[in-house]
């Protein structure tokens, strides 16, 4: 059986639970409702695993907090012995429009400290990452509280639909591989 690694970026605890900042838990989180799916508190995160159509997606949200995300994300490749290219990496983004998804085989960590951790932990920027974007509706000087701060009113109605959309995506990455994957969903 193929396995994957879908790691959600986000931070631990009731204070960040509903922040921009943990679209990744937030998208994990929907994956594995949806799928009646059960966390378990393992080392360096919560984990469960969702089988589908002959692939195994191993679902991790780390709990190193998401500035050194790339010690928990590395174990579990390890431990499960899943290929960088079987890595994808769920992250918010502050270039892209509310709900834009994005999946990219590579690329800079744009600023982002969980993506610059990985990067550092891997030793490479060849990896999958999918940018949910959150947007930069914030004025100068405001990006941290904009980032940590929680969903209007009108982006937890939309949230949704995104949420759904977005794990359309994930399935599709292991299913139909990333290029199909990029061509069906980018920009969507």
């Amino acid at each position: 059986m193929k396995k994957f690694l879908i790691a959600g970026l986000g931070n631990i605890g009731p204070k960040y639970e509903h922040t921009r900042h943990n679209i990744g838990f937030k998208m994990l989180d929907f994956l594995a409702e949806k799928e009646s799916l059960v966390w378990e508190t393992a080392k360096l995160g919560d984990v469960t695993t969702h089988k589908k159509k002959g692939r195994s997606f191993l679902l991790l949200k780390p709990s190193t907090y998401m500035n050194l995300s790339g010690k928990a994300v590395k174990y579990w490749m390890d431990k499960e012995n899943i290929p960088h290219d079987n890595l994808l990496v769920i992250t918010d983004d502050l270039n892209l429009p509310f709900g834009t998804i994005r999946l990219k085989t590579k690329g800079s960590d744009g600023g982002h400290n969980g993506l610059k951790d990985i990067q550092n932990v891997l030793q490479t920027t060849k990896y999958n990452r999918f940018r949910f974007g959150i947007s930069d509706e914030f004025s100068k000087g405001r990006q941290v509280d904009y980032v940590l701060g929680e969903w209007t009113t009108e982006e937890e109605k939309q949230l949704p639909e995104r949420l759904e959309k977005g794990c359309e995506l994930i399935e599709s990455f292991a299913l139909a591989g990333v290029s199909r994957t990029m061509n069906q969903f980018n920009g969507s």
